[in-house]
């Protein structure tokens, strides 16, 4: 039986895609060799390196996030290098899987999934690799699975206190547009990111931002690539086009995106993903429940992953949610399969669209028969209106 109204694409990515980017997506494929393509690849590639906040390279693959992840590391490491990476979650351990699949020895420090990566434990651990084994530290930025986030400014000053060389790797695929990133400030070399979470697009397109540190290091390693090369990037990046067929359609939708970020202001795009953050926090607060980050200052603007009482399934509660409410929320992924469910709060997102969303959680916490206290809604929409008066002063 068809339901009225729009459904309610609660996810933490994909987000919905905006109708100016799907109009954008929509318009009539060109020739990507031909003379007009070359603005669209430009612009695409100057204005990402606007949203990373780099001077250096930025290289656009058409596929998902992994891809990009498997990109950082053939181009930057030779079979059996160490790298080190930290356990904030399921993204981070799948990151860890891909390593150790392409013949990488990855050492995984581990992590509770209630906070980001830990910068006193990884400079303890590089300052113990005397011998610089350690090629690389691949940190996850914002951890979807989890909705925490890792301080990567002091993970580049953890690696530097050891006086380590090794290359910091961050995947901000849920992370990049939505909460503040700053590839060339915080010391990045490579960065992760994709285009279905705070870009607002369909998925499809990923990106590797990489320090002139990277590609130098680029040339005398020997891991096996030839889709992924950076190298075979950098010509025909400098005209606007790329050495294989790129998602041009996409492309449209991604300048369109760009656009959209600036109109409001990067700034400002950070605030408002903080300010629903903590609304959602209220609100899952005020229902009894707990929320999965449990490091203060280290929650996400992106997602709020929520922990339902014990001897309850957060799968049964989604399912009953989307069938009475038709609205999607995400599912625990591997250690917290059925112990949590996730709210996304990103992309093209407004005060209205969380309360709508606030109000389908609680109404599916009842139809559920999930343990809760009644009024989270309420309490996060008097947070939405007393922070809007804060930042109406302000300006």
């Amino acid at each position: 039986m068809r339901q009225a109204g729009r459904h309610f694409l609660q996810i933490p990515g994909p987000s919905a895609v905006p109708d100016r980017i799907l109009s954008a997506i929509g318009q009539q494929t060109i020739d990507h060799r031909g003379p007009d393509f070359a603005a669209v690849g430009k612009k695409a590639l100057d204005g990402m390196k606007t949203i990373f906040k780099t001077e250096q390279h930025v290289f656009i693959f058409p596929s998902s996030g992994t891809g990009a992840w498997e990109a950082a590391l053939v181009n930057t490491m030779s079979s059996g290098d160490k790298v080190l990476m930290f356990e904030t979650g399921h993204f981070a351990t799948l990151w860890n899987k891909m390593a150790r699949k392409i013949g990488l020895e990855p050492e995984f420090l581990q992590g509770d999934w209630r906070g980001g990566a830990e910068p006193d434990r990884i400079e303890a651990r590089l300052r113990e690799d005397k011998n610089h084994e350690i090629k690389a530290v691949c940190v996850v930025h914002n951890e979807t699975s989890t909705g925490s986030v890792s301080p990567i400014a002091d993970v580049r000053r953890a690696i530097d206190a050891a006086g380590h060389p090794a290359l910091l790797m961050v995947d901000t695929i849920s992370g990049l547009a939505s909460i503040d990133f700053r590839f060339d400030e915080w010391g990045v070399d490579v960065c992760v990111s994709g285009s279905q979470k705070g870009l607002m697009l369909p998925p499809g397109l990923s990106f590797n931002a990489v320090s002139e540190k990277a590609m130098q290091h680029a040339k005398s390693v020997t891991m096996p690539r030839s889709y992924w090369d950076w190298h075979d990037m950098v010509g025909p990046n400098e005209t606007g086009y790329f050495p294989y067929t790129p998602g041009t359609n996409l492309l449209y939708g991604l300048n369109e995106a760009i656009d959209m970020l600036h109109e409001e202001g990067l700034d400002n795009v950070f605030a408002r993903h903080a300010r629903h953050g903590a609304a959602t926090r209220a609100a899952v607060r005020a229902w009894g429940l707990e929320v999965l980050c449990a490091r203060q200052g280290q929650e996400s603007g992106v997602l709020t992953a929520v922990l339902v009482p014990q001897g309850h399934s957060a799968d049964a509660f989604r399912a009953n949610t989307l069938k009475h409410y038709d609205i999607s929320l995400g599912n625990g992924l591997s250690k917290v399969a059925d112990k949590v469910f996730r709210i996304g709060h990103l992309g093209d997102f407004n005060d209205l669209m969380l309360m709508a969303t606030l109000s389908g959680v609680e109404m599916g916490l009842a139809k559920a028969g999930i343990p809760h206290q009644s009024g989270g809604a309420q309490t996060a929409m008097e947070h939405l209106k007393d922070t809007t008066k804060e930042r109406h002063a302000a300006e």
